[in-house]
């Protein structure tokens, strides 16, 4: 190339003025105009390289560049098909939530039209390492600290919103599968926020994003210079550079992006005009806040800097346990303020326990907050779709809410996490040093062992050939798993049968003392613990009266007692190495995937109480937790065995009624685990509705209060007890049993609802089996469900000409739940299933 280089006189002052701007504002541009403006002044390029410390190439080829096309030559000019800026946030939450397989690196870049290095990088950056634990580091100003990070809360008023994070420094173990949120919750999360901030919009407050999707004051307080990564900019020897349409905004704006779940609805398009729902925004529309020194401007900002404060006082309160980080996303109460360092200025309401943090320089604060969720949600199993569920529902309501409200703010704070974060703390604890580890000794290596042994568990005691014939797997499969099985200690052989020809056949059974498991039931009234073995067997049983007001730390306390009483009651009856875990099961609505009890009826002191992690810090073994009707379902076909071979569905009688699914093999928990609710489906078959159109709560659903109730009214004179609802209801049992007209007339009219209920089961589902059981199907009061229920299922249904629906009482006796409860820990070990279903893991947890 030559080295003719221009003169002073090349330049004009105008350019020379516009040249000397974009080095003094430092940046890739910087280098471009240093090359010219040096060139001017007659250095060659050997100097001139030397002088900024680039590569001769660099420095010829911007010459070049300048030579022939001028200014616009220095101005980026992005390669075709990749974005001028990369937003790194977009990346990460891309790369967590993609389905399996396509989080990979190349993948995201194909589908974000971004390099392979380029992702790679950003990856590099957050420490989201291929095929290992999430175990980030969140590139915050300055960085998050700890590598275990979860999202604890959000605040928003008409001037700010901050994101609150908790951290501490040891990771949490992997995930789960099936527990990590999708699109559509980040879709409605997106959508609840967007209605979240127009209505802080109506006073003329709120975030503001400028063309590109950076935020206005939210940049300030979060975004530092729009940067481009590696190989998506088109410059020679430099990173990219910011498209011509940022380099005269400010520079601590964000970047513009499209979501990676559709595009952002308050960016704007990327050329600078504007459209859609926030064009009107971009465009300078939005109405002039309040001038910053104004009384009124000072008098919101004071009171925005309160009720900040109160807020982040209220989450130290509340999670302890957790280091606190508040995450500054957009901040309109320093509108007209410079923008602050890359420190970590303490806002407003700061104290001692919270650090103070902006956004990455690289991100926009929609993408942070996505990118934090995708962060949550994949590291720990309790940060489930019905967190965040909430949050959209908590921003619903700021949206609904009045904008001169005072109390207008969103102030959302999770459930205190601090059972979860406590159980590596039990494990070293002395005081619950028991050897019940639980690492699920019995390690099942295939799915024919488990078809094996589930065809040996239904028929009680069965020969090699005849599972043969019943499995379709050959003789010599047969014979080789079954003596791997024998070996373990899994089967013992029987007694050997005579046969009238050939060798005596050896019978093989399961062998009951391999295994045990814990169960426990959590009811309003009674708490029951039972140990099982591998055959169903009760090996012992305690219960323990509880009070449906008892605080919930004391409650978890008598709970993890009663646990470790029937353990020790057990005794040598079972061995550690074949102790498999504990079930817990528990009055609905659970969320399982957090292991959370959400406000369960007649439990008025219970909240959202993470019931299966503070659970978890008492016993360091396999802790699962299943609603009570399901757990019974699961037990009900385990000890059942061949009775139970086909689709039924279990009504659980307790304090409410349940229904607990057994379909196409497998116990059906339905998305949410919470499927079987069975009290609305009875109202709605009585029409029994409020004006609204919400099905009522019937008091035929809770049979110990509404048979006495009935009774009552029909003229039997209530029986004096001091066992509450639970022994008045027995007292009405006995009487009806005795056949005291008004007492059998209650429990008739309650067993009809419940046998409305039912018909609508047996037209949904096509099943022609339901077991009726529960702490309240008792022995005096059966016979009247049971009449009751089969006359109803078998008149009225649609296609009655086609089938015969059996109802029969359960196998199990009155302790229905905690026997089912154990039982769900033997159905997730020993059940075959194929791989790639979506069901609990086969190999437990290890707490």
């Amino acid at each position: 190339m030559s080295d003719t280089r221009p003169g002073d006189g090349t330049l004009s002052p105008e350019l020379r003025a516009v040249l000397r701007r974009w080095a003094d504002e430092g940046g890739a541009l910087a280098t471009r105009a240093g090359v010219v403006l040096l060139a001017a002044d007659g250095l060659r390029d050997a100097e001139i390289s030397r002088r900024l410390g680039v590569s001769r190439q660099t420095v010829g080829s911007w010459r070049q560049r300048w030579t022939s096309a001028g200014i616009d030559g220095l101005e980026h000019r992005p390669r075709t098909g990749r974005p001028a800026t990369v937003d790194e946030a977009e990346v990460v939450t891309r790369t967590l939530l993609a389905p399996g397989g396509s989080g990979a690196s190349r993948a995201v870049a194909r589908e974000l039209g971004l390099s392979h290095a380029t992702v790679a990088g950003i990856r590099r950056r957050w420490r989201l390492v291929p095929d290992e634990p999430v175990s980030p580091s969140v590139p915050t100003r300055p960085p998050l600290p700890g590598a275990d990070v979860w999202v604890m809360g959000l605040y928003v008023d008409g001037l700010r919103g901050v994101l609150l994070a908790g951290t501490r420094l040891v990771p949490s173990p992997p995930a789960t599968s099936g527990t990590v949120i999708g699109a559509d919750v980040l879709a409605g999360l997106d959508r609840s926020l967007d209605a979240a901030l127009a209505s802080t919009r109506r006073d003329g407050s709120g975030p503001a994003e400028g063309p590109g999707g950076g935020p206005g004051p939210a940049s300030r307080a979060g975004s530092g210079a729009a940067a481009g990564t590696g190989h998506a900019a088109g410059g020679p020897g430099e990173g990219a550079a910011p498209a011509p349409a940022e380099r005269h905004r400010n520079p601590a704006h964000g970047v513009g992006t499209t979501s990676a779940f559709g595009a952002d609805p308050r960016q704007g398009p990327a050329d600078g005009s504007a459209s859609g729902f926030d064009g009107r925004l971009a465009a300078g529309a939005r109405p002039a806040p309040p001038e910053v020194d104004s009384p009124a401007r000072r008098a919101d900002v004071g009171a925005s800097d309160r009720a900040l404060a109160g807020y982040l006082a209220q989450a130290s309160r509340r999670h302890p346990d957790l280091a606190l980080h508040a995450v500054t996303l957009w901040d309109d109460a320093s509108e007209g303020a410079p923008a602050p360092p890359t420190g970590a200025p303490q806002p407003p309401g700061a104290t001692g326990t919270v650090t103070c943090h902006h956004i990455p320089a690289r991100s926009t604060w929609r993408t942070f907050l996505r990118a934090m969720i995708a962060l949550d949600s994949t590291s720990h199993p309790e940060s489930s779709r019905r967190v965040y569920l909430d949050l959209a529902a908590e921003l619903e309501r700021y949206a609904a809410g009045r904008p001169d409200d005072p109390q207008h703010t969103v102030r959302w704070l999770r459930e205190n996490v601090a059972g979860h974060l406590g159980a590596e703390r039990a494990k070293a604890g002395s005081a619950r040093g028991h050897t019940w580890s639980g690492v699920n000794q019995i390690d099942l290596g295939s799915f024919n062992e488990c078809v094996v042994i589930e065809t040996v568990r239904l028929s009680g005691t069965i020969t090699r050939g005849e599972i043969a014939h019943r499995t379709g797997l050959t003789q010599q499969s047969v014979s080789r798993i079954a003596r791997s099985l024998l070996d373990r200690g899994i089967l013992i052989e029987d007694a050997q049968l005579r046969a009238t020809s050939g060798k005596p056949r050896t019978p093989v059974r399961l062998r009951g003392a391999a295994a045990h498991a814990l169960g426990i039931h959590i009811d309003p009234e009674l708490l029951t613990a039972v140990v099982i073995d591998l055959d169903g067997a009760i090996v012992c049983t305690r219960t323990r009266s509880v009070s449906a007001d008892t605080d919930p730390a004391e409650f978890v306390e008598r709970v993890a007692a009663l646990g470790r009483e029937t353990l020790a009651e057990a005794g040598g009856a079972v061995r550690p190495d074949g102790f498999l875990g504990i079930g817990v099961a528990v009055p609905g609505p659970v969320d399982i995937a957090s292991g959370t009890v959400l406000g369960p009826p007649l439990m008025s002191a219970w909240g959202d109480l993470p019931l299966l992690y503070l659970l978890k810090d008492h016993f360091p073994c396999p802790v699962i937790m299943e609603k009570d009707s399901t757990a019974a379902a699961a037990g009900e076909r385990w000890i059942g065995r061949d009775r139970r071979a086909r689709d039924f569905a279990y009504l659980y009688l307790g304090t409410g009624v349940g229904t607990g699914l057994y379909l196409n093999g497998d116990i059906y928990r339905g998305v949410s685990a919470n499927a079987g609710e069975f009290g609305q489906l009875c109202a709605i078959a009585l029409g029994r509705v409020d004006k609204d159109g919400r099905p009522e709560i019937l008091p035929e659903c809770n049979p110990p209060v509404s048979v006495p109730d009935l009774a009552a009214r029909g003229g039997l004179r209530p029986v004096a007890t001091t066992g509450g609802s639970t022994a008045a209801y027995l007292a009405v049992g006995r009487a009806a049993a005795a056949g005291d007209r008004a007492a059998a007339a209650a429990v008739r009219e309650v067993a009809q609802a419940v046998g409305r209920g039912a018909l609508g089961l047996i037209d949904l589902l096509d099943i022609d089996l339901i077991v009726l059981g529960g702490p309240f199907f008792t022995d005096d009061v059966a016979d009247f469900y049971l009449a009751e229920i089969a006359r109803t299922v078998n008149e009225f249904p649609t296609a009655r000409r086609l089938r015969r629906v059996e109802v029969e009482p359960s196998v199990l006796s009155a302790g229905a739940a905690a026997v089912g409860a154990a039982s769900t820990i033997f159905h997730a070990t020993f059940t075959p299933r194929l791989r790639g279903r979506e069901t609990r893991a086969r190999h437990l947890p290890t707490g």
